[in-house]
């Protein structure tokens, strides 16, 4: 996928060089290869770039950073434009259906209980139809909390309906065109849903958002679903709430310190964790790429780039 998304950048005739291993580049690695000399960097959201790395740019030849994520928290977008630097990232609708769908499964699957019943089929427990295994929630009549109206929260709206869910929203203030019931206290929203999903950037206010304080809030039972960033949630206390039982589920992609998720949020049954797969689809991935390889393009050859973020 990667030569033909890249093409545009051969065409243009810049030299493109890719780092060959099957894993995020060592911190020293990247470092040493910035010496070398750079116009442009395709960064993915595993690469921290900030002044100490940049301080590597020895002739401050660096133009454009394109991170290959629709967040960046993990640019220090101050830094680059300080140095002349513009950074572009990859909003698009194909990752904003990617992770709405995503969104939608790790709840499906917590209401429904099916990490518990995969484990019990794996054990050979199964022995025959019971009425009483297994007891999960409809979603009907339920009410879904979401938290960030932005496009992914907007998407993960409009699926609600074919589920027949009441939806709600807490946003720093009311999105324009969105009908649905707003909330502008988070603590309001937490206390009346049954199921509360993320979807805010990663800022200074929105690290910890979900800590011990917000999730003594939290309708007793409710599943929380992150798909957002790792530390938006205090991982350590929404442990606490669910070994207390006070939290009825925890749907996370995302890890408050990547890729290493809170030990015994491993160990409970009423969690699902994935790998950060949430945009891992075939047209999420390849129109992430054909974005952040046009934000190359056009930012080398001096033009407006079509995601530019500003500083």
């Amino acid at each position: 996928m990667w030569d033909e998304v890249s093409k545009p950048l051969v065409d243009a005739g810049h030299e493109v060089v890719v780092y060959g291993n099957n894993h995020p580049i060592k911190r020293e690695e990247f470092e040493a290869e910035l010496e070398k000399g750079y116009d442009g960097l395709l960064t993915l959201l595993t690469e921290k770039v900030d002044e100490g790395l940049l301080a590597h740019d020895k002739n401050s030849q660096i133009k454009i950073v394109a991170n290959y994520a629709v967040g960046y928290d993990n640019v220090d977008v101050g830094a680059c434009s300080g140095r002349g630097i513009r950074v572009s990232n990859t909003p698009c609708d194909e990752v904003n259906e990617s992770v709405a769908e995503f969104a939608w499964a790790l709840t499906l699957a917590l209401a429904r209980r099916l990490p518990e019943a995969y484990e019990f089929m794996r054990n050979a427990a199964y022995r025959g139809w019971e009425p009483d295994i297994f007891i999960g929630s409809d979603m009907t009549g339920k009410t879904l909390g979401i938290v960030g109206m932005g496009r992914i929260g907007g998407m993960v709206a409009r699926r609600a309906a074919g589920f027949g869910v009441r939806v709600m929203y807490y946003n720093r203030k009311p999105v324009d065109g969105v009908s649905l019931e707003y909330k502008g206290n988070l603590e309001d929203l937490l206390a009346e849903a049954d199921f509360v999903t993320l979807h805010v950037p990663l800022t200074p206010e929105t690290k910890h958002l979900i800590n011990k304080n917000s999730l003594a809030h939290f309708k007793k039972g409710a599943v929380l679903i992150n798909t957002a960033r790792g530390p938006v949630v205090d991982e350590a206390e929404v442990a606490e709430a669910l070994r207390a039982g006070y939290l009825g589920g925890y749907g996370a992609d995302v890890f408050e310190n990547e890729p290493d998720p809170f030990p015994e949020l491993l160990d409970m049954e009423n969690v699902l964790m994935t790998p950060h797969i949430a945009s891992a689809t075939v047209a999420a991935r390849k129109r992430m790429g054909e974005l952040a390889v046009v934000n190359l393009v056009e930012g080398l050859a001096g033009r407006e780039m079509p995601n530019l973020v500003k500083a």
